[in-house]
C-alpha cells in the first residue's frame, strides 16, 4: 500500500509533468501535430512490431523522466535491489540521472526503429540496443550481483528478450534482408 505522502508525491509529479507538456505545446504549437503525423503510420499499421517498439519507447521516456525526479532513486534501487546496505551508496542521484540518460538514448534509438523498420541500419541499431540492455542487466544479475531476480529486473529481461526474439524472426519481413 502507498502512504499518503507517496500518493501526494506521485500526484504532484504527474501534475508537474502534465504542466510541462502543456507549456511545451503552447510554446511550440507545431511540434505536437508533427509528432502525430510521424506516428500515424505506426499507430494505424496492421504490423505489431513497430507498435511494440513505439510502446516501449513511450514507457522508456517516462522511466527517464522518473530518473531525474526525487522518486527516481527509490525506483532505481528496486531494480538494483541486491546491493547491500554497505554498498547502497552506489545508487545515488548521479547514477540515477546517468541511468535516465542512458534509458533516454536507448528510447530514441527504439523510437527510430519503430518509425523506420524498413531501414536495415536503423533496424540493426535498434536490435543492438536490446542486446546492450540484456547484457547490462544480465551482468548486473550474474557477474556483479547488484540485482536479484524479482519484479524489479524481470521487466527489463522480458522486454529485451521478447524484442530480440521478435526482431530476429521478423528482420527479413521488415528489411528485406536475412
Amino acid at each position: 500500500k502507498q502512504s499518503v505522502v507517496q500518493r501526494q508525491i506521485l500526484y504532484l509529479f504527474s501534475f508537474y509533468i502534465k504542466t510541462k507538456i502543456i507549456i511545451i505545446i503552447i510554446m511550440f504549437p507545431n511540434v505536437f501535430p508533427a509528432i502525430v503525423d510521424t506516428l500515424k503510420p505506426i499507430i494505424f499499421s496492421k504490423n505489431y512490431l513497430p507498435k511494440w517498439l513505439l510502446f516501449i519507447s513511450v514507457v522508456s521516456i517516462f522511466n527517464s523522466i522518473q530518473c531525474f525526479s526525487k522518486i527516481g532513486i527509490s525506483l532505481t534501487k528496486k531494480v538494483y535491489s541486491n546491493t547491500s546496505s554497505k554498498n547502497n551508496n552506489e545508487i545515488n542521484s548521479l547514477t540515477c540521472r546517468l541511468f535516465g540518460t542512458w534509458t533516454f538514448i536507448a528510447c530514441m534509438i527504439r523510437l527510430f526503429g519503430a518509425i523506420y523498420t524498413s531501414n536495415e541500419q536503423v533496424y540493426q541499431l535498434c536490435f543492438i540496443s536490446y542486446i546492450v540492455a540484456l547484457g547490462h542487466f544480465g551482468s548486473e544479475l550474474i557477474v556483479f550481483r547488484a540485482c536479484k531476480f524479482d519484479k524489479g529486473i524481470a521487466g527489463p529481461f522480458i522486454v529485451a528478450t521478447t524484442s530480440l526474439i521478435w526482431m530476429y524472426k521478423q528482420k527479413e519481413y521488415y528489411t528485406g534482408s536475412s
